[in-house]
């Protein structure tokens, strides 16, 4: 009956299991974490993703019939954006809960890392007190856009595919630390490994810029505004 409680439960529960549903697929779990650095064309999430144009529109599709994403289209240009910042903080709740209590992910980072000679991330707060004494260079190795979406104060961008190319641009006193989406993004552990091979004091910071301002800490760029 459509005026029982039981009927009204699962209703309710059978739309949030939808929603659910939507995060249920790895590809499409990282094209969110992409769009958590800012909008991008479906031709970038592609690249980005190591997907093909065909599927990546699939997937996006999916997100878009979920009203997780939006899609903006300019000739033959469609650009996707997160419906809103909410929908990237479910993300990295459901990131933060698989792993606390996946013990498959803690294996497969750390057999990750250990291959890379155990590149520790750099914590928080040590960051923050080097960069505001100066005694660090910040590196954002993401893709351009991404950087101009948001990033941290003082960050220069030194995209990965270019670092071996400005490597001489970068001070050799001091030490560096690359970040990039977040903790399973790999962009800042190969930075690491480019600087530390030319004999820089380089780390990897775990945070992207969506842990970054989710801990109430100032972004510089346009990340979280809507146009």
């Amino acid at each position: 009956m459509p005026d029982s409680p039981r009927y009204f439960k699962d209703a309710i529960f059978g739309q949030i299991a939808l929603m659910g549903k939507s995060f249920a697929s790895g590809p499409r779990l990282e094209i969110l974490d992409i769009l958590c650095q800012g909008p991008r064309a479906v031709e970038e999430v592609a690249r980005q993703a190591e997907q093909s144009v065909a599927n990546t529109s699939h997937h996006l599709q999916v997100l878009r019939r979920a009203r997780l994403v939006d899609a903006h289209k300019e000739g033959v240009r469609v650009t996707y954006r997160l419906a809103n910042e909410h929908v990237c903080s479910v993300y990295r709740a459901v990131r933060d809960l698989a792993t606390s209590r996946l013990l498959e992910i803690e294996r497969v980072t750390r057999e990750f890392l250990n291959d890379r000679g155990a590149m520790e991330p750099v914590d928080r707060e040590i960051l923050i007190a080097r960069v505001e004494k100066g005694e660090v260079t910040v590196l954002d190795v993401r893709p351009p856009e991404e950087y101009q979406a948001g990033h941290i104060p003082g960050a220069v961008s030194v995209p990965l595919r270019d670092l071996e190319n400005r490597i001489g641009d970068l001070p050799a006193e001091r030490e560096i630390v690359a970040y990039c989406r977040g903790p399973y993004c790999v962009m800042a552990l190969e930075a690491v490994e480019i600087l530390r091979a030319r004999g820089f004091r380089a780390y990897r910071m775990e945070e992207g810029v969506p842990d970054w301002k989710a801990r109430g800490l100032p972004v510089s760029g346009l990340v979280g505004e809507q146009p």
